[in-house]
Parts: C-alpha cells; structure tokens; sequence
C-alpha cells in the first residue's frame, strides 16, 4: 500500500477534474456536490495522515452523526438515537484504545440498546425499536475498522467514491435493465461501470486484491441498496437534508459501509 503523502496528486488530480466536469455539465447540484467533496477530502486525508488517533476521531464523528441521522429516518426516540451513537462509538474507541475486544464492546452496546425499550415497557413499538438498534450498531460499528485498516480502508474510499459517480453517470447515460426495485434510478451498466472504476482506483493505488476487489464490486452496490431499503420503509428521499447537495452524511457513505463490512469478512 502507497504512503497517504503520495495520494496527494491522484486526489488533487480526481478533485480537478471533478471540477471541471462539473462545471462543464452546468448543473447546480453537481456543483454544490463537488464543493462538498472539496472541502471533505482534504478533512477525510487529514485525518489517514496524523494516524490512528486522527482516523479515530474522524470514526466518532461520523458514527454519532451517521447514528443519528438513522435514528432519525426511522423515527425512533432521541434517547433511543443517543444511546445508538453512543454504542457505535463505543466499539469505535475499543477498536483502538483495547484491540481485539471489539466485539465484548458491541455486546454491551446490544445490551444498553435493548435496555431501552424494556425498561420504558413499549408494548407497541418495542420490537421495532430494538431491532432498528441491533439494526444500526451492526451497520454502523463498521466504522471501527478505518483505524486498523489504515491507507487501505482510504484506498477503499477514494475508490468506492469514484465508483459511485462513475456509476451514477453510466447508468444515465447507457441506460438498460435496472439493478433492483429498492432503487429504480439504478441501472445493472452504471452498476458494472462503476465497479469497473473501482477495481482501476484501487489498481492505480496499489491496493487491488482479493477482497478489496470483491468488496468494491459487490459490497458497495449492497450497501447503497441496503440504505435504499431503509429510506423505502421510511417513505424518505435522504437520511437528512443538512449536507448540501447530498441530503445526508448515511447517503454518501452507505456504499463504504458495506464495502468495510465485506473486506473484514474476507481478511
């Protein structure tokens, strides 16, 4: 894996060209979206750069407000939320103050979120409470692994973001048979032209392997149908509506989330 200083270019370059691209199509939304990715990128690279303590308090951030934007989608209560992000962040910090007893942090997490709704004696909506929080602790404790993965779970970012607009922009224009019914923009061309710009970035970045391969390819997709799924059942277009351009930070991150999940299977 290539040092974090030597993504610089390939990073300044991907941003430039975005721009311009951007700027080109005459679009607003596509502009306000590269200006948020602007001013993310060099936050995201920052953070890889000053090490695990860096990378740590960039988990934390986003699992509280990737937290409590899920918990909002839902509609389940604050304290319900709060402890949700609370037990995210939780297996965060074991996974870097105590490695290995990750899993002991997320079962307390799971004991503290089923707590919950036991002690308030929710009869009526109990079980979809605690299931949203089993739910999100799973999907979100991913996130514990950004620190120990180091460059590559970067790699897998910078990656699984250029397959997404690849993806995005394929599927306009080739068209053809749609991905799935949880999302009918989608279509099975920008899918494989995504995962195809994917599989290059993380070639280009000397971080192409086995799992990475497969969690780029299958793991990214999943994940943004899985947060797909969610919005469904929660009749809503985005997890937010604070992030310009993007509607929340759980929709920019839902494929990485995934991806994260397969490669920690796979390694």
């Amino acid at each position: 894996m290539i040092a974090v200083a030597s993504l610089m270019p390939f990073l300044g370059g991907a941003l430039a060209v975005g721009g311009m691209a951007a700027a080109l199509s005459g679009r607003r939304e596509l502009l306000i979206r590269w200006c948020c990715w602007a001013v993310a990128v060099p936050v995201v690279v920052g953070a890889f750069w000053w090490g695990d303590p860096g990378v740590t308090a960039l988990a934390l951030v986003v699992a509280v407000v990737a937290a409590l934007e899920y918990g909002g989608l839902l509609d389940v209560p604050r304290t319900d939320r709060a402890v949700l992000a609370a037990a995210v962040s939780g297996v965060v910090l074991t996974s870097w103050l105590a490695p290995g007893n990750e899993v002991r942090a997320a079962a307390v997490g799971a004991l503290a979120i089923a707590a919950i709704p036991l002690l308030a004696g929710d009869t009526t909506h109990g079980l979809r409470r605690l299931g949203a929080g089993l739910l999100g602790l799973v999907w979100l404790s991913v996130l514990a692994a950004l620190a120990p993965l180091g460059t590559t779970a970067l790699a897998l970012f910078i990656a699984v973001s250029v397959g997404d607009i690849i993806a995005y922009f394929a599927g306009q224009r080739l068209g053809g048979p749609r991905l799935s019914l949880l999302s009918p923009a989608k279509r099975w061309s920008g899918t494989l032209c995504g995962a195809a710009a994917a599989l290059g970035v993380l070639a280009a970045l000397s971080a192409l392997s086995l799992p990475t391969a497969i969690a780029v390819a299958v793991g990214a997709p999943a994940g943004d149908l899985l947060e797909s799924m969610i919005k469904r059942g929660a009749r809503v277009k985005d997890s937010a509506q604070w992030l310009a351009g993007s509607g929340g930070l759980l929709d920019r991150i839902d494929s990485l989330l995934l991806a994260l999940a397969v490669l920690l299977l796979l390694s």
